[in-house]
């Protein structure tokens, strides 16, 4: 196969393409070119048009896709794998595509399982961030928080993915910033440290949810929070509410965009949680070039 493929993580709201040579990354996009926005249909004319300007230069790249695309609302539908999940489970659920262009796809599965509430689960894409961390930091355990739009909270054992929780932080976030009597009439909004802080701290006295979310409306009307701080103490709130479902003495990786690990780890401090930070893309693509490999050794 050829030394130069693509790594496709395609979620609900982003688009962000990895032009590989073997293990290297050479180039990079990220577009705001989700599922949400891609008409039905029109999946693979998307993304010829979105990674043309390296077909011109690979013809026929191969590409291996994860994340939302595999859905219901994706470019084809892929079956969950299901717990405990490895990475020859994950490329057993693996599968191929043809493009019109002549490139080789491939989309991986998600996985299914249920959650330590008793919930069913599953996660698209996580799975694959999942396997990158056990590759980068090999471990006999990994606790893990991966937060994003669904939140998760994994347990691997022996590079294996054996359960996982979702939690909606993230659209709730956006939901209730956006849509709700919370976030309306509110001026320009400006991070603000000590708002955040406060809205965690909050979250830890436990209340029902839908009760400590309003004191984001009382707090503002009580004049303890400023109309500009809102969002912060709100994203205090939802994060703050989420952690209280870890085990307070267990030490968790945090995997994700650098951003958004720095809120999660500010949180962290704040209760006295230990968390390890460590790039979401750094694992989704090492996770992707450990699939790929075994693609490769599949098809020789």
């Amino acid at each position: 196969m050829s030394r130069y493929w693509i790594a496709i993580d395609w979620g609900t709201t982003n688009f962000r393409a990895f032009l590989m040579q073997d293990e290297v990354q050479v180039a990079h996009i990220n577009q705001a070119c989700g599922l949400l926005s891609v008409r039905l249909g029109e999946f693979a004319a998307t993304l010829q048009n979105l990674i043309q300007p390296w077909l011109e230069e690979h013809p026929a790249v191969p590409i291996v896709l994860a994340g939302m695309v595999g859905s219901q609302q994706g470019w084809f539908e892929i079956a969950y794998a299901p717990l405990p999940a490895t990475a020859r489970s994950l490329i057993e659920g693996t599968r191929r595509i043809a493009t019109s262009w002549g490139s080789p796809a491939w989309i991986v599965p998600g996985v299914s399982g249920t959650s330590q509430f008793g919930q069913p689960d599953v996660m698209r894409g996580e799975e694959v961030q999942l396997l990158g961390l056990s590759v980068l930091h090999p471990a006999e355990q990994h606790f893990a928080l991966l937060p994003g739009t669904h939140s998760k909270h994994a347990q691997m054992i022996n590079g294996e993915i054996t359960a996982f929780s979702t939690f909606m932080s993230g659209e709730l976030f956006a939901l209730l910033s956006k849509h709700s009597i919370l976030g309306r009439a509110l001026p320009q909004q400006q991070e603000d440290e000590n708002a955040f802080l406060l809205g965690v701290s909050t979250a830890l006295h436990g209340a029902p949810f839908s009760h400590l979310i309003f004191s984001a409306r009382t707090r503002r009307l009580a004049g303890e929070i400023a109309d500009a701080h809102v969002h912060s103490y709100l994203s205090g709130l939802v994060i703050g509410y989420e952690l209280l479902a870890l085990p307070g003495a267990q030490r968790a990786w945090l995997v994700g965009s650098p951003s958004l690990t720095a809120r999660y780890q500010l949180a962290a401090d704040q209760i006295g949680l230990d968390f390890v930070p460590v790039n979401g893309d750094d694992c989704f693509i090492r996770g992707l070039c450990h699939l790929y490999s075994l693609l490769q050794e599949n098809a020789s």
